[in-house]
């Protein structure tokens, strides 16, 4: 979170001499331009991409392959990568980067774009190509998209050396459903790139001006008797849908957005993905599965067969082989044919099946590509989300129609664009429109608009999107998809949670809105935080009115900092809000002085924790409170009152007299009252009490460390006492506490932190955790830690730390577990942590190998789980089913522990979580971190 002391309005580059379009997709890249100079005579042109097609030869080619390439060392000849421009770096990008991919699996990134939505990974660490061998080089899913825009800006550059691209207004295009991270990113990533100059625009949106601007002589004709359009977006691995109206008017037609969908992570990749399953099951027998990197080849090669099948004069079939692992004999490929009419009946029975216009997405397993790590939607079935979008608008549509919304029905649309590689199948476009057309019965086929390539279409909109912002063609209205809500405080007497509107549905970008309606007072030197909401619900409100938060709001990642004056220190400064939607699509909220010229501009927490909470950021605190507070500070106060130790040992049992049994303490509660705790954090030394309360009490209120806003400014603050260490370490409940406290709040410290902790305890439990072999270690320098049972649950809770740090550790608890007489205490639940295959708070690139947990659970069921306290739960933890099959074990082990957990007769659900992918209940999620959440907080998995 960072924030700034100035607010700016973002301007057209009206000097530069070009308009470059980019279509950033999933699968291809594209680039268009046009030069604006030529006022109303301009027009677009495709530009196409120089790169290697195969080693040593270079081509220029429309699209470019979303795909980079590490070669392994030794794989190329020399010179063999050189462009035109210069060395092609540790990366090669483009066709003969998924060429050579689909030979050499394990060495391809690709679907970058759809890993910059995934919220259950660090988008800035390099963890793709995901699943790959530990030496293969690796790129953020930030840099891969960055290394895609440099070489489109060097191409451009050599090819126009005049007119460098960072000079130039560049155009980004992103799906219509990218949230405001993922945007954030792609602007993070064009940055990187060079690109300084850049605008975003959403993809149906650009498919659309491609369209208005293709026809633009006879638009009046073409539209003709069409009032809503429905654009359906399919790319690679994300689908749109918005709905367009159009007025007839005596200078043609006017154009607007009216709706837009959410995000929707599901398109032709998935597809690829479910027609290599299809395969799998004929390249190998048993039940077994191919590798991660054979899976990714084959992935690959089904791409290449759905789009010959689903062509427009495909064969009968289609051969695959891959190159077995192991050898590099032509006798271990593994070979198989899929069928045209299977491919046609996966694709369009599985993603456009036939459905009622009131049908609604089902919930249950993800779909295919979960095996890549991506979480997709969990209904692979397009034409079920789309009655859905269009049930959801049907009011605004109707309304726009000058209509009353009949009952249940959804309105029609009287043309449909549609836009994506997808499309290009004769059969799914015939397909799409016989189901959409089926839901208004007697009405005839729903026409679609003409194109003319559904591959270049956005990116020339994107250019014509450009040049309509100089006025060099039609723009298309209808403002912000979002309408942007700030949280109140809850007023006494009224649980109800409301907020005032910000930005209202369909606000043009650019155009900022002064709240001076709603003065308030802004702290400066403490933190503070905005809650912040955002709906694509047909909702009709003006800035600064007042609504009650419900079904259809979205909570956004909060935005809150410490923010400090630029003048003079000041504690408190009346302020007003300003709120602008940028060319980004995103909100910029600004807190502007009312006393001098100063304006604190606030941003996003992208953080990537999976969290999701009932609790009202808004929510009234007890109203006992006062007297909770006025008992912390006659403990740890500058001046304390308590003279008896019994009133120290009890506080907890004082503070649960005041404001209630400490389960039903809520995150806002529980933050207040780490506040006043943190104050007092010097008192704790006063005896042994005052100690271990305070460590107590302190992981308690801060568990589990993240989950509500400014968690991570708390984590920072506490973490100095880490260094400071006990006064009294002659008092082994202390030392408890002292390691309790660290594992509750684990969750919320850096990489760096966790590091320095491990650091610390390494040297001890390198010594301790096997007795046996302590001899012929040194004995750590320094003060000589105690607790050993907490030091290894907090050990094993620290989930940044890199797999090689875990598996050191867990080896030594695997090594202690095969001896029955030491087994006993935090073992098996510690190494069932380090395993785990879902971390609780973790990127997924830090879990250790699946070849890693097998060997752990193979001595878990080696040792019987019966016999270890605790060991049936850590190889459910171990054995758990994610869908990624890069972190998953094999499915052979996976069934002997069904076996075993099934004798030993455990619940049900745990026997469920080992054999198909689910969500953990409270009390599963309870045991796996070690601690209850706090009320109304759930982790994401």
């Amino acid at each position: 979170m960072a924030a700034r002391a100035e607010c700016s309005d973002e301007g057209i580059v009206t000097s530069a001499a070009y308009i470059i379009g980019i279509d950033l997709g999933t699968t291809n890249c594209a680039v268009a331009f046009a030069n604006p100079r030529d006022g109303q005579a301009a027009v677009v042109l495709d530009f196409p991409i120089a790169q290697l097609e195969r080693p040593g030869q270079m081509t220029a080619r429309p699209l470019l392959p979303s795909c980079l390439y590490a070669a392994g060392p030794s794989e190329l000849p020399a010179g063999s990568t050189e462009l035109p421009w210069g060395p092609s770096g540790k990366w090669i990008v483009g066709e003969f980067a998924r060429w050579q991919g689909a030979r050499v699996p394990g060495r391809l990134v690709s679907s970058a774009k759809s890993w910059l939505c995934h919220e259950g990974v660090d988008r800035s660490a390099p963890i793709l190509p995901w699943g790959a061998p530990a030496e293969v080089q690796r790129v953020s899913p930030t840099d891969a998209t960055s290394l895609l825009l440099r070489h489109i800006a060097d191409a451009w550059n050599h090819a126009h050396p005049e007119a460098s691209m960072a000079d130039q207004e560049v155009v980004i295009t992103v799906p219509a459903s990218f949230d405001e991270v993922a945007r954030a990113l792609t602007v993070t990533a064009a940055q990187s790139a060079g690109l300084g100059k850049l605008t975003l625009v959403e993809e149906p949106l650009a498919a659309f001006y491609d369209f208005t601007a293709q026809h633009r002589p006879h638009l009046t004709e073409v539209l003709r008797d069409v009032r809503l359009v429905l654009v359906v977006d399919i790319g690679g691995g994300t689908t749109d849908f918005s709905l367009i109206r159009v007025v007839a008017t005596a200078n043609g037609p006017e154009l607007s957005r009216i709706a837009v969908g959410e995000h929707l992570m599901l398109g032709g990749d998935n597809m690829d993905a479910a027609l290599a399953r299809i395969v799998e099951a004929r390249l190998v027998s048993g039940g077994r599965k191919l590798s991660a990197m054979q899976w990714t080849q084959l992935v690959q090669a089904s791409r290449c067969a759905k789009e010959t099948l689903l062509g427009s004069q495909p064969p009968e079939g289609f051969g695959i082989s891959l190159v077995g692992e192991g050898s590099r004999l032509l006798g271990s490929t593994l070979s198989a044919e899929v069928q045209r009419e299977e491919t046609e009946r996966m694709t369009l029975d599985g993603f456009f099946p036939e459905c009622a216009a009131n049908d609604a997405p089902r919930r249950g397993a993800r779909v295919a590509l979960q095996e890549l790590g991506l979480r997709y939607a969990h209904d692979p079935g397009i034409t079920r989300h789309l009655a859905a979008f269009l049930g959801q608008h049907a009011a605004v549509c109707f309304s726009a129609l000058g209509e009353t919304a009949p009952t249940s029905e959804r309105p029609r649309p009287d043309a449909l664009l549609l836009n994506g590689g997808v499309f290009n199948s004769a059969q799914i476009t015939r397909r799409l429109l016989e189901v959409v057309s089926a839901w208004w019965p007697g009405a005839p086929t729903l026409p679609t608009l003409p194109h003319n390539s559904l591959e270049l279409a956005v990116a020339r909109g994107a250019a014509q999107y450009g040049l309509a912002r100089r006025g060099l063609g039609q723009r298309i209205g209808g403002g912000a998809a979002h309408a942007f809500y700030i949280g109140l405080a809850a007023e006494a007497g009224n649980q109800a949670a409301r907020a005032v509107c910000l930005i209202p549905r369909g606000h043009e970008e650019g155009e900022s809105v002064e709240l001076k309606s709603l003065p308030f007072e802004l702290a400066l030197g403490q933190p503070v935080q905005f809650p912040l909401f955002a709906t694509t619900s047909d909702r009709v409100d003006r800035p600064g009115d007042l609504v009650t938060l419900g079904e259809g709001f979205r909570a956004l990642p909060p935005i809150h900092t410490v923010l400090k004056s630029a003048g003079p220190e000041k504690i408190n400064v009346p302020v007003h809000l300003r709120a602008t939607i940028t060319e980004i699509g995103t909100l910029e909220l600004g807190c502007v002085s009312e006393q001098s010229t100063e304006c604190w501009r606030l941003e996003f927490d992208v953080r990537t924790t999976p969290v999701e909470t009932e609790t009202s950021l808004t929510e009234s605190l007890p109203r006992r409170l006062g007297e909770a507070e006025a008992a912390l500070e006659r403990v740890f106060g500058k001046s304390p009152s308590v003279e008896e130790a019994k009133e120290v040992r009890q506080l907890g049992h004082t503070l649960e007299l005041f404001i209630g049994s400490r389960d039903t303490w809520r995150l806002p509660l529980l933050r207040q009252l780490w506040s006043q705790l943190h104050a007092g954090a010097k008192s704790r030394r006063r005896t042994s009490d005052h100690e271990r309360a305070f460590f107590q009490l302190a992981g308690y209120t801060l568990r589990p460390g993240f989950g509500y806003p400014l968690d991570d400014w708390r984590c920072e603050q506490m973490f100095p006492l880490f260094a400071e260490g006990l006064a009294h370490r002659d008092a082994p409940l202390v030392w408890n506490e002292f390691w309790v406290m660290w594992r509750r709040i684990a969750g919320g410290l850096g990489e760096s932190h966790q590091q320095e902790i491990w650091i610390t305890l390494r040297p001890h439990l390198a010594r301790r955790i096997l007795p046996h072999k302590a001899k012929g270690l040194p004995k750590p320098k320094g003060v000589q830690l105690e607790g050993l049972d907490e030091m290894v649950r907090l050990a094993a809770s620290l989930e940044q730390l890199n797999p090689a740090a875990k598996i050191e550790l867990g080896n030594w608890i695997a090594e202690r577990l095969s001896d029955l007489s030491l087994a006993s205490g935090p073992w098996a639940w510690a190494l069932g942590r380090l395993g785990a295959r879902e971390l609780i708070y973790g990127s997924h690139h830090k879990t250790v190998p699946p070849g890693q947990a097998a060997a752990w659970l193979s001595l878990l069921l080696r040792v019987d789980l019966r016999g270890i306290n605790g060991a049936p739960f850590a190889a459910t933890q171990l054995a758990r089913m994610t869908g990624d099959r890069s972190r998953d074990i094999d499915d052979s082990l996976r069934a002997a522990v069904v076996e075993v957990l099934q004798l030993i007769d455990v619940p049900a659900r745990w026997v469920q979580r080992v054999r198909e992918v689910i969500v953990l209940d409270a009390e599963e999620e309870a045991q796996a971190l070690g601690d209850r959440l706090p009320m109304g907080l759930r982790l994401k998995h």
